[in-house]
């Protein structure tokens, strides 16, 4: 989780959101944060691009056996592109109350009908996450 609160610290104007897909060996395959902004594309949230980029340096569309760690709960976009992906795991930092798709709002992950229903492991460094939000939101109602 500490790298992808670092990859979120990367995220300039974008919302700051950090992922990193872990390999089973604990290795880093892919790191990304929001980028939104940047690109002007919608679908460009951390969880997204990690996935992408995890596919790509991996060689395979499915991640088995990876871990998605992100530090705030996936919307339904990037929980469905976990689901997609075959990912064993997702862990992230803070719920997200207004868009959370892995337990909070929605359920997406864990819905039974789907072919694939990875771990969840929730609040890792819960208060870190949060705190990046706050600072970045606070900072945008000041200024």
């Amino acid at each position: 989780m500490r790298e992808a609160l670092a990859e979120a610290e990367n995220a300039g104007q974008d919302v700051p959101i950090g992922a990193v897909v872990v390999a089973p060996d604990g290795a880093i395959v892919a790191r990304a944060h929001n980028e939104r902004e940047l690109t002007g594309d919608p679908t460009a949230h951390a969880e997204v691009l990690a996935l992408r980029r995890a596919a790509s340096a991996l060689g395979s569309w499915r991640l088995t056996d990876c871990a998605l760690v992100v530090t705030l709960e996936p919307c339904t976009m990037c929980a469905g592109a976990a689901v997609l992906s075959r990912v064993a795991r997702i862990v992230y930092g803070a719920i997200d109350l207004k868009a959370g798709a892995v337990g909070s709002l929605w359920d997406v992950v864990r819905d039974r009908r789907l072919n694939h229903n990875p771990e969840v492991i929730t609040g890792v460094l819960a208060d870190e996450s949060a705190a990046l939000l706050t600072r970045f939101f606070s900072a945008r109602r000041l200024g």
